[in-house]
C-alpha cells in the first residue's frame, strides 16, 4: 500500500506519481477489508485525513469513490460509515457473482486450449499464497489470495468487459470473505478449479466453479446469519 507522496516505479528509474486520492482510496479500502474500520463504523473525514497524513480534499474524493464501490454508505444527514452487509446484500452479491465466476472459468479453460495458451503461473501463485497464509493462520492474507485467484481466472479469459465488471465486485467479495469462516475444503475446491482450467476442460471448470460459489454462499449465510441453505440438483 502506498502512503502520501509515494510513487510507482517503472523502467530506467522513471517514477509515476500516484494521485493522493487513489492512495487514500487504497488505504481506506484496506482498513475496511482487514476490519480496522469495522462494519457500521462512522468515518470522519478530518480524522481519516489525519491518520493518513493527507489533506482533506483527496480523502473526501476517496470516501465518495468508496461509496460508489459499495464499501461505504452515506449517513442520513452527513458523513459516511462502513457498510453493514445484511442477509439480502449477501444474497444479491452472490446472485451477481455466480454467473460471472462461471463464465470466467469457462473462458479461462477455453483460453488454455488456444494455440498460444496463457501462463498459469499467476493463478498457481495465488493458490500457493493462500496455503502459506492458512498454515500461518493469517486470515487477511488468505482472503486476499482467494480474491486474487478469482481475479486471475477472469484475466486468463481475456475479456476486458468481464474484467471491469468483476473489478466492481472484488472488494465487496473480499470484505465478505473476511467476515465468514474459511473452511479448508474451499481451498481444495480452488485446486479443483485450477486443475480443470489447466486441462482446458470447460465443462468441469464450470461445474467445479458453480459448486464452489454456491458452497461459498451457503458458508457465508451460515457464518453471518445462521441460515441453512440446501441446494438441489439443477438449481
Amino acid at each position: 500500500m502506498h502512503v502520501a507522496g509515494s510513487t510507482t516505479g517503472s523502467d530506467e528509474g522513471h517514477q509515476e506519481r500516484v494521485p493522493l486520492s487513489a492512495q487514500a482510496r487504497e488505504a481506506v479500502r484496506q482498513r475496511i477489508v482487514d476490519r480496522r474500520y469495522p462494519m457500521g463504523a462512522r468515518l470522519v473525514e478530518r480524522e481519516v485525513a489525519e491518520e493518513l497524513r493527507m489533506s482533506r480534499v483527496p480523502v473526501r474524493e476517496a470516501l465518495r469513490a468508496l461509496v460508489a464501490e459499495g464499501l461505504l454508505e452515506l449517513l442520513p444527514r452527513s458523513g459516511v460509515r462502513v457498510r453493514r452487509l445484511e442477509r439480502t446484500d449477501v444474497r444479491h452479491l452472490y446472485e451477481v457473482w455466480e454467473p460471472l465466476a462461471v463464465q470466467a472459468s469457462r473462458l479461462a479453460a477455453r483460453a488454455l486450449t488456444a494455440q498460444d495458451p496463457p501462463s498459469l503461473d499467476a493463478l498457481r501463485a495465488c493458490l500457493d499464497r493462500a496455503e502459506r497464509a492458512a498454515e500461518a493462520d493469517e486470515g487477511t492474507r488468505e482472503v486476499a489470495a482467494h480474491t486474487e485467484f478469482h481475479e486471475e481466472i477472469v484475466a486468463l479469459g481475456g475479456n476486458p468487459l468481464l474484467a471491469r465488471t468483476m473489478e466492481q465486485l472484488s472488494w465487496q467479495l473480499q470484505l465478505l470473505f473476511g467476515l465468514r469462516e474459511e473452511p479448508a475444503h474451499m481451498r481444495a475446491q480452488h485446486a479443483d478449479i485450477f486443475r480443470h482450467i489447466a486441462a482446458g476442460d470447460e465443462e468441469l471448470a464450470v461445474a467445479s466453479t458453480l459448486l464452489h460459489v454456491r458452497d461459498s454462499r451457503a458458508v457465508a449465510l451460515r457464518s453471518l446469519f445462521g441460515d441453512t441453505i440446501l441446494y438441489t440438483e439443477g438449481e
